[in-house]
């Protein structure tokens, strides 16, 4: 799915997904992976959904986000009452949402120039 076919400024967003991988501009990804407005961190150290600990969310945090869109894969899953407590605390929003829809909203709100981080899980996770 092409989500954007021209640059919408000078910022990274999320050009297509696929079950090939997430492509970040001009670059295919296909692990787990953290977007922000200015930082892109392919290293996200993520087995799967399941296995998100809040150990693994320090990296989001580091970013300081407002809001964090969590693009669980192909299919909706919901983030237990632990790690949703650990985004509260901090006082930072947060959505869960299918992967492609966590794509989208991620380009709309960078693109309003919000303190966004979309933390994307690959569609085969």
């Amino acid at each position: 799915m092409d989500l954007r076919m021209d640059q919408p400024g000078d910022h990274l967003f999320v050009r297509a997904i696929s079950e090939r991988g997430i492509r970040v501009i001009d670059d295919w990804y296909h692990g787990p992976l953290l977007i922000s407005a200015d930082k892109l961190i392919t290293e996200w150290t993520v087995p799967s959904f399941e296995h998100l600990s809040e150990t693994q969310l320090e990296p989001i945090f580091a970013l300081q986000p407002e809001v964090v869109l969590i693009g669980t894969g192909a299919r909706q899953r919901f983030l237990p009452a632990g790690l949703m407590v650990a985004f509260f605390d901090r006082g930072i929003g947060t959505e869960t949402m299918t992967t492609h829809a966590a794509c989208r909203t991620f380009n709309i709100l960078v693109a309003e120039n919000r303190r966004v981080v979309a933390a994307l899980m690959p569609l085969n996770d």
